[in-house]
């Protein structure tokens, strides 16, 4: 099968399309024939060799943890799907390929597209996990530092559906943008402490930081407490007391079945900002590595 690798660690063209052997489905896992696969900061990150300390990898190495494609193969004990079903979900082993293993994943509904369905594992995950963590209901009122980003986008729609009021910081740029997911917008950096004040005169809740930029004291500042405030992206939270969440905790596996309720009731979108082919996997983590994406990038496997 067709696979991106990488057999050394560093920039983006260490990249290249190979052939490599299909995998098969283990118990508890499907394969699919890939049609879309996310592309993450992981993924270059991994690539660059920044990683290696906590996640080494052995050579070749495929990069992908997110995948939309068709059953082609069950394992042992998997009863809820069947061959020809299409699913999207988190892949074992790396995605950017012709044919992925699944061990999390959902249906995909039918009006979800493949790009838009590879999208939104990580997100979702991400997303539902941090939210949980942050213990957010309705009529709560929720600050989103980073709301344009991929998990961004995903936070503020899984809290306006659990009945939460969202205010987002983005550039003024993703303003319109932050609207049309039913956030108030506002831009971060010095101020926000007051902008957000005047947005949300009885206060603000909770704080969920996406973006990592120095925002944390802020943060703490316009929620009353560390214990009001999680991060995905700012490693230096414990010196503020501050909670971060990142994939070795326990995880939201059950946000992807959510997301695609969500999609269904129109009450999920699914920003996709560029998809690449296979063969231009690099050009797509130079993209995500350069940063001020939207929404997400995606390769499309045919």
């Amino acid at each position: 099968m067709r696979v991106v690798q990488f057999s050394q660690y560093g920039g983006p063209e260490v990249l290249h399309v190979g052939a490599a052997e299909e995998p098969h489905a283990s118990a508890g896992q499907v394969r699919v024939a890939v049609r879309a696969a996310g592309v993450n900061p992981i993924d270059w990150k991994v690539r660059s060799g920044a990683m290696a300390q906590v996640m080494p990898v052995e050579f070749p190495s495929v990069p992908g943890v997110e995948v939309a494609g068709v059953v082609d193969e069950i394992g042992d004990g998997v009863t809820d799907v069947a061959v020809g079903d299409e699913v999207f979900g988190f892949s074992v082993g790396g995605g950017a390929a012709e044919y992925a293993l699944l061990d999390h994943y959902a249906a995909k509904p039918a009006g979800l597209s493949w790009a838009e369905a590879a999208a939104l594992p990580v997100a979702a995950e991400t997303a539902v996990r941090a939210l949980d963590l942050l213990g957010v209901v309705a009529d709560q009122t929720v600050l989103i530092n980073g709301a344009a980003g991929g998990v961004g986008t995903a936070a503020v729609q899984f809290a306006r559906a659990r009945g939460a009021y969202v205010i987002g910081t983005a550039s003024e740029a993703n303003h319109d943008f932050l609207r049309t997911l039913g956030a108030e917008p506002t831009t971060y950096g010095e101020g926000i402490v007051d902008r957000v004040r005047q947005l949300a005169p009885n206060g603000v809740d909770r704080a969920l930081d996406t973006a990592g930029r120095g925002a944390l004291p802020d943060l703490i500042e316009i929620t009353g407490s560390p214990d009001n405030v999680l991060t995905i992206a700012d490693f230096s939270a414990p010196e503020h007391g501050v909670r971060v969440t990142t994939g070795a905790d326990e995880r939201a596996w059950q946000a992807l079945g959510q997301a695609a309720e969500l999609h269904e009731a129109g009450k999920l979108s699914v920003p996709v900002e560029q998809t690449f082919p296979l063969d231009q996997a690099p050009e797509a983590q130079r993209s995500s590595e350069a940063g001020h994406v939207r929404g997400k990038l995606v390769l499309i496997v045919d």
